[in-house]
């Protein structure tokens, strides 16, 4: 308690040497863009953090107002909410939140994190006051960029698994845009834009993975029943673009075909093995055993050397640097990263320890999914490595990946003459452009999930490859 004061009368003392209060500049500059939107609403409703997360609060905004927006009916806009938060960006430029704008004295890069997140809710007829769950929502988000410092721009996606407001409503995950009124400000802290949060139904953010973000936002842009031109989120909305519109699929499938897809990867269950060194046995047995490469090697069946824990914890550290996808449990979040990352990350390129990541080659491999990743397969072929791009599926369980990639892929530990190759428990798999096709073929099945009986094996013998689709309960 003595600490939390000591802290407070520090923070305080720059506006305490004045009767008056001083806003801090940041929260100062996002007050003026919004006094400029809505002259008429000085002193809108906020929700305030109780606790100051500065001040060991659990909430990382410190406020969010929430403004009546009238709409436009000429242009198909209606009423409604529009809410915008405080926090992510540098408020205060003393580094109670921000460490690094503290030590930084110009205001040309972002600030804090660079962004604020906005929220557009159609107001409902009759409704005089705004409802407070989109706080809650926002404030989940920012925790999320807080712990995992994962920003987030124009363009993702963010699977939430359940609907935003707690309701029976089928808008149950987001995607982010530009916000459509705020424009980017320069504070003296440095930039800050604002990121529009879009509520979507599950077949519009499957889109949004398969393809891309911005193109799936375009398509919800031009539907004034799902967003219209100011993306505004309708939580009574009971039909999909693409069953309101049902061409809208077709442009998705195109865009897939000729542009590829964005999402590079997808945290999952997955894990893999190498087989005995006797092929016979491993497209015979092999085909049959189902438990997981740690059961088999408990049961003695696989002879493999252990690592140590110090290893252990020096790839881990390499893969997280490598990969850069966050842990997720059913309310977190996958994203596309290709913005970020243009070419693949191998091993050798981090900063890790590589003299203790040795790359061995394989010369058998078998693959386990479980229906939810396994279903993502054809997008993979498809949409990423028919493109020349790569994709990995990241064990959420424990460090274990697989990389899947073409062979115009640069960085590669696999090559075509040894297509599987590892790096601890990060593997790569090299698929030659004949391989992709035969493959796409083979598993096309996987795009209608609900219709496939696992355990689904699928065997490529000659290539000596095998893949297994378990049951997402497994």
């Amino acid at each position: 308690m003595d600490d939390r004061h000591d802290r407070e009368s520090v923070y305080s003392s720059n506006y305490s040497q004045s009767s008056i209060p001083v806003t801090p500049p940041g929260l100062e500059a996002i007050y003026n863009a919004c006094r400029r939107t809505y002259p008429d609403q000085p002193n809108p409703l906020q929700v305030t953090a109780l606790v100051k997360y500065w001040l060991g609060g659990p909430d990382p905004l410190d406020y969010i107002s929430m403004y009546a927006n009238p709409g436009d009916e000429n242009r198909g806009i209606p009423p409604h909410w529009h809410y915008i938060s405080y926090g992510l960006s540098d408020l205060h430029g003393d580094g109670r939140v921000h460490d690094h704008n503290f030590r930084c004295n110009t205001n040309e890069g972002p600030s804090g994190f660079g962004f604020e997140l906005t929220f557009r809710l159609k107001r409902e007829s009759g409704e005089t006051n705004p409802p407070t769950w989109p706080a809650t929502l926002m404030q989940a988000l920012a925790r999320y960029v807080f712990q995992t410092e994962n920003i987030l721009y124009s363009g993702d996606h963010v699977p939430w698994h359940m609907p935003l407001d707690g309701s029976e409503s089928r808008i149950q995950h987001m995607l982010m845009a530009e916000d459509a009124q705020l424009l980017p400000i320069t504070t003296p802290f440095g930039v800050v834009n604002f990121v529009q949060i879009i509520g979507v139904c599950e077949e519009e953010l499957r889109a949004a993975q398969h393809w891309n973000g911005p193109g799936v936002i375009e398509l919800i842009r031009s539907q004034g029943c799902a967003g219209g031109p100011w993306l505004i989120t309708d939580m009574r909305r009971g039909e999909t673009i693409f069953e309101v519109e049902p061409h809208l699929q077709d442009q998705v499938e195109q865009g897939i075909e000729t542009e590829g897809s964005n999402l590079s990867g997808v945290n999952s269950r997955c894990s893999w093995e190498e087989p005995g060194e006797n092929g016979d046995d491993y497209y015979n047995e092999d085909m049959k055993d189902n438990r997981t490469v740690d059961e088999r090697r408990n049961s003695n069946e696989i002879d493999r050397p252990r690592i140590s824990d110090f290893e252990s914890e020096q790839i881990k550290a390499t893969l997280q640097k490598g990969l850069q996808f966050p842990r997720r449990d059913s309310r977190e979040f996958e994203y596309d990263n290709t913005r970020r990352k243009q070419s693949f990350d191998s091993i050798g390129s981090s900063e890790g320890p590589t003299e203790l990541l040795r790359t061995r080659t394989l010369d058998f491999v078998h693959l386990k999914f479980n229906l939810e990743a396994g279903s993502l397969l054809p997008l993979a072929l498809k949409g990423r490595l028919r493109h020349g791009r790569h994709f990995t599926f990241m064990s959420a369980l424990n460090d274990t990946a697989v990389t899947l990639v073409s062979t115009s892929v640069n960085g590669s530990i696999a090559d075509e003459n040894h297509p599987f190759a590892a790096h601890g428990p990060w593997l790569q798999v090299l698929l030659t452009d004949d391989f992709i096709e035969e493959m796409i073929v083979d598993t096309e099945e996987l795009v209608h999930p609900d219709e496939i009986m696992c355990p689904k094996t699928y065997s490529w013998p000659e290539r000596r490859l095998m893949i297994t689709i378990l049951p997402d309960e497994v």
